[in-house]
Formats: structure tokens, C-alpha cells, sequence
């Protein structure tokens, strides 16, 4: 059972356009540890330049949300603004601090451990939990 786009972007708390903006992201990014795995890259090639794409997204998102921060605001949406800026501020800074322990822990792999190379994802997906609890559902009635 595959989740559909709506529920996605309800439990993630994210946009269709941050999603589209993750997923090229991601593709780049396959497609440059690809280049690099089979020594199309020069070895001497950094991982941070490597999984630049994705700092690229990060930085893509950020300003997206801030975007649609201030449009809230001057909708005179306060408190959905608040909770939306929070979340994604949360979810933005988590991606950020996972993804620059992972560039540190492949050019060095003996200076991290992987529990905390992975701490920022078990963060998110606990958030994740939290925030699935409180999404309403719609209670269907089987005849």
C-alpha cells in the first residue's frame, strides 16, 4: 500500500514543491555517489561537495517556508504560522545537522560514531510520531 500525496504532505508537514525540491535533490545527489563509487570523480572529490545538492534543497526549502511564513503573517494567520515555521525550522535544521555529521563521518570515518551520525534522524521520525497523532482522520463506515 503506497501512501498518496496528500497523506505525505500532511504527515510530513511539507509542501508538493518541497517534496519535488527533496527528490531532484536526491537524484543528484544518487547520480554524484554513483560518479564517485566508480571513479568518474577524482578520489581527491569532497563528500560536502558531493551532497552539495542537498544542502542546495535545504537551503531551496528555507526559503520557500519563509516565504509562506510571511504571507501567513500578513493573512493574519498567527498561530498556523507560528506551529508551520516551528515544524519546519525543526524538520529543516534536523536535515542540515544529519547531513553535515554524515559529509564529517565519510571523510573521516573514524571520528564519529553512526548512533550519533543518525541521532538527528530518530529526532525527526519521533516528531514524525507526534505529529501523526495529532493529524485527524476521516472515520469511514464499512457496509
Amino acid at each position: 500500500m503506497l501512501f498518496t500525496v496528500e497523506e505525505i504532505t500532511r504527515w510530513l508537514g511539507i509542501t508538493v514543491l518541497e517534496l519535488f525540491i527533496f527528490l531532484v535533490s536526491v537524484t543528484m545527489t544518487i547520480v554524484l555517489v554513483m560518479l564517485h563509487c566508480t571513479g568518474d570523480l577524482p578520489h581527491s572529490t569532497s563528500w560536502l561537495l558531493i551532497m552539495s545538492p542537498m544542502f542546495v534543497s535545504d537551503a531551496l526549502n528555507t526559503y520557500f517556508c519563509i516565504i509562506v511564513l510571511i504571507r501567513m503573517y500578513l493573512y493574519s494567520m498567527l498561530r498556523p504560522a507560528s506551529l508551520r515555521a516551528m515544524w519546519s525550522t525543526a524538520v529543516i535544521g534536523l536535515n542540515f545537522i544529519f547531513k553535515f555529521l554524515l559529509c564529517r563521518k565519510l571523510e573521516d570515518p573514524g571520528s564519529l560514531e553512526f548512533s550519533a551520525v543518525l541521532s538527528p534522524v530518530f529526532i525527526i521520525l519521533q516528531l514524525i510520531m507526534i505529529r501523526a497523532c495529532h493529524i485527524k482522520t476521516t472515520t469511514t463506515t464499512f457496509r
